[in-house]
């Protein structure tokens, strides 16, 4: 129950509100008569406001209140029924390729947004440098050109180069030719200092994420609305690496990078499938704070939001973990299982002095508490699991068979997505040294959606493809659609050739003769004067090909030309 007094400005707006009626003025007498009466009307009045929202009714009960008993295995949790008929993949495509499961969540209009917002800050950038310096031969960008330059920075996580303008060396020990068919280095480098995700106008007033809200708000609405979850879902903490000056930059000396950026990660605990995201930046984070739940439940609430009375099953690990929050969610159809600290609040008092493998429970109504002696004590919660113990199928140093509690054996089974897809990430990052805090994060959210759109192309396909493999074919593909090599003499080269001449039947033929040149007529070999693949040349042939009306040397010019996209 909240109690909340009245301002003046309130009172005042109360007596002319067109909703209530206005009292007439009354006589002393009157006044006096009426003093007893519960309507009358004081400058004093106090207003009580009772609000019984869901989450203050659950708090009625707190954690010391739980009576706790010794558990057996004639416990038997209420597991809530689940449906998963409609889980997996939620849309469908017309080409089940990488890119096409790629743009799911890098559309050409996302990319178009991030393309023209580049061009703004790019003119500003210009108009700073005073008419002097590279930027001034700045060339507004285009979704071909962004695109092209997306599979760059992809490239360059799976080609390892220390600096970034090794990869245009000319030295013979570090020449990689294909990077100077992309770009030249100076317009690589331009667009990369250029990069800009929002308008600076549009940016709420100290918002730590305003540089890169649209694209988190972007990605996790279409992570969500691509894929619907199976039963088991995981929460847990994802590390960016991250060591410049930063406001919410956190250290965690269990995780691999131990400085960064801080994510919590919804996952699906089946298929890895990253379901949302929320990026902690101290006490601006979007989290919806639940009263009596604290920041680590409320965190566990707010990714949980869209899925919470499904009957899914949650694992967390022991920072989120408490009775209070398990039985929040249990009272949403909600089951959960962690690890969770010995100190926490609500928990029972177990035995001290414990055996290797012995076991102790603990329940009160749905909540199953347990301590299990490893290698050191380990404290379980648990709102759908069993008092049982289970044979591991391994054997120890004697031959006995290893046995561990049921509850112990399912966490570990379903608590590992988050660090799987880190250790994935690890390989194949395209993450690289910047000043620019969200240069960086924007380069981790690309990340993200790749692997996000590897795992709805398995889904599809049923086709299980390693991550460098899943890399290399949707770069290869986004080059073939938006890549144009450079120093064409025309920027739509690919789309004025015959869209058949790779699909068709085609011959040579001599080239037909003209009244000026007679005998000797001859034409310019369309391959060898457009050519990406060896220095360009003029080159005269009297073989063509009538259907596609190119002119083309007879080897190996007119193989090339019907055999290869980019010749």
């Amino acid at each position: 129950m909240a109690k909340r007094r009245l301002t003046s400005s309130e009172v005042v707006d109360m007596i002319f509100s067109d909703d209530i009626p206005l009292v007439p003025l009354q006589s002393d007498d009157e006044v006096s008569e009426a003093s007893d009466s519960e309507d009358e009307f004081t400058p004093d009045l106090v207003v009580e406001e009772v609000i019984h929202t869901p989450e203050e009714e659950e708090d009625m009960m707190a954690p010391q209140d739980l009576v706790w008993e010794t558990a057996d295995e004639t416990h038997q949790p209420f597991i809530h029924p689940f449906d998963d008929s409609g889980s997996g993949v939620t849309t469908t495509l017309p080409v089940m390729s990488e890119s096409e499961c790629f743009k799911l969540f890098m559309s050409e209009d996302f990319v178009g947004n991030i393309a023209e917002e580049t061009n703004k800050y790019a003119h500003h950038l210009k108009q700073q440098g005073g008419g002097r310096g590279k930027m001034q031969k700045w060339v507004n960008t285009t979704i071909a050109e962004m695109f092209t330059f997306l599979v760059t920075v992809l490239l360059m996580a799976l080609v390892r180069k220390n600096t970034v303008k090794e990869y245009w060396s000319r030295d013979p020990m570090f020449f990689t030719p294909f990077f100077h068919t992309l770009f030249s280095q100076d317009r690589f480098l331009l667009i990369l200092r250029s990069l800009h995700i929002t308008d600076p106008n549009s940016i709420i007033p100290r918002d730590p994420l305003g540089k890169i809200r649209p694209v988190i708000s972007s990605l996790t609405n279409s992570f969500k609305q691509v894929f619907t979850p199976y039963r088991k879902l995981c929460i847990d903490e994802s590390l960016m690496l991250w060591k410049g000056r930063l406001s919410f930059r956190q250290f965690i000396p269990s995780k691999r990078s131990r400085f960064g950026i801080k994510f919590f990660l919804l996952c699906d605990v089946r298929t890895g499938y990253l379901l949302d995201m929320i990026v902690y930046t101290g006490s601006s984070s979007d989290i919806q704070l639940v009263p009596g739940l604290g920041v680590t439940g409320s965190v566990v609430t707010t990714l949980l939001r869209p899925f919470l009375g499904r009957g899914h099953a949650l694992y967390v690990d022991n920072w989120y973990t408490s009775p209070v929050l398990f039985l929040h969610l249990f009272k949403h159809k909600t089951g959960a299982c962690g690890t969770v600290r010995k100190g926490r609040k609500g928990l029972p008092v177990f035995k001290n002095k414990m055996k290797k493998g012995e076991v102790d429970y603990r329940k009160a109504g749905q909540l199953l508490a347990l301590k299990w002696h490893d290698k050191r004590d380990v404290h379980l919660l648990s709102t759908m699991s069993k008092a049982t113990v289970v044979d591991t199928g391994r054997v120890d140093y004697t031959g006995a068979p290893k046995i561990k509690p049921s509850c112990v054996m399912e966490y570990n089974g379903s608590m590992g997505a988050v660090d799987r897809f880190d250790m994935k990430n690890s390989f194949v990052d395209c993450t690289r040294k910047t000043l620019k805090w969200y240069k960086k994060v924007f380069f981790h959210l690309v990340d993200c959606a790749i692997h996000n759109a590897q795992i709805v192309h398995q889904q599809l396909t049923g086709r299980v493809t390693p991550s460098q493999v899943f890399r290399r074919e949707l770069m290869r593909q986004l080059l073939e659609k938006y890549h144009c090599p450079r120093n064409a003499p025309t920027a739509g080269r690919l789309s004025l050739d015959n869209p058949l001449r790779l699909t068709g039947r085609h011959f040579p033929r001599e080239v037909p003769k003209t009244t000026a040149q007679g005998d000797s007529t001859r034409r310019q070999c369309k391959v060898c004067l457009h050519t990406t693949r060896r220095p360009r040349q003029r080159k005269m042939t009297r073989i063509f090909c009538a259907p596609c009306d190119a002119a083309l040397c007879a080897f190996p010019c007119f193989e090339e030309y019907h055999t290869l996209k980019l010749y």
